[in-house]
């Protein structure tokens, strides 16, 4: 695990792409409880340890995962998070093509499948769908590959991956999502880069930055940025 940064109310570790945010079916130890075991042995608190979950990643998805550590932050980061405006993510994701255009908006309807676990994306609304927005910028290629800049305006289950799956965008590694062939480690070519927002507490502006994780590809596309 990797902490990245952390104050008196807040917490925010890289996350890799095998590991999982919260509890779940595999049994797998979730990231919640590596971070709190993390609290208690650096400050040596007694007794239970409070760690708050805002947000999720997909288990193979890398990045950027923030908790609260005090429930004054908890309750506010909840609700900043239920706004569009007052947090700012931004993904890292490496597709097999340039989209056409190569800067834009994408504007669909996601309708989950909870039996499948995947989400399918329409143009149209459809009964039981919601409203999912994302704003995506071409930033460069490799020989093969191809680096886009992704900001979030809606969080929806597995959003990213259905939206650039709809427009035949299909990120490396994502064989749910339709790219043919898996990555070695299991996880997929997208990354939560940067979180941005107004510290729940102090009120300061606050950035965090993950670095992606440590494969050749990752470090073609960091190396040339």
């Amino acid at each position: 695990m990797q902490v990245i940064y952390e104050d008196n109310h807040i917490i925010a570790v890289n996350k890799t792409g095998n590991e999982i945010v919260q509890g779940d079916k595999t049994g797998d130890s979730p990231l919640s409880d590596i971070v709190k075991a993390y609290i208690k042995q650096k400050y040596n608190k007694p007794g239970e340890v409070f760690l708050g979950v805002t947000h999720r990643l997909d288990r193979p998805t890398s990045g950027v995962v923030l908790f609260a550590r005090t429930g004054k932050a908890l309750t506010r980061l909840n609700e900043m998070f239920k706004q569009k405006e007052a947090i700012k993510k931004t993904y890292w994701a490496v597709v097999d093509k340039i989209p056409s255009p190569p800067q834009g908006t994408l504007h669909h309807w996601l309708v989950r499948n909870n039996k499948q676990n995947k989400s399918y994306a329409y143009n149209l609304q459809k009964p039981d769908s919601k409203e999912a927005v994302l704003q995506y910028k071409y930033l460069k290629s490799s020989d093969r590959f191809h680096l886009l800049e992704i900001d979030l305006q809606t969080g929806r289950h597995h959003q990213i991956r259905a939206q650039l799956a709809a427009i035949g965008c299909l990120i490396k590694g994502d064989l749910k999502y339709g790219f043919p062939r898996s990555n070695p480690d299991g996880g997929i070519h997208l990354h939560a880069r940067k979180i941005e927002f107004i510290h729940p507490v102090s009120k300061e502006n606050v950035s965090i930055i993950a670095a992606p994780p440590n494969d050749q590809l990752w470090k073609y596309f960091v190396d040339n940025e």
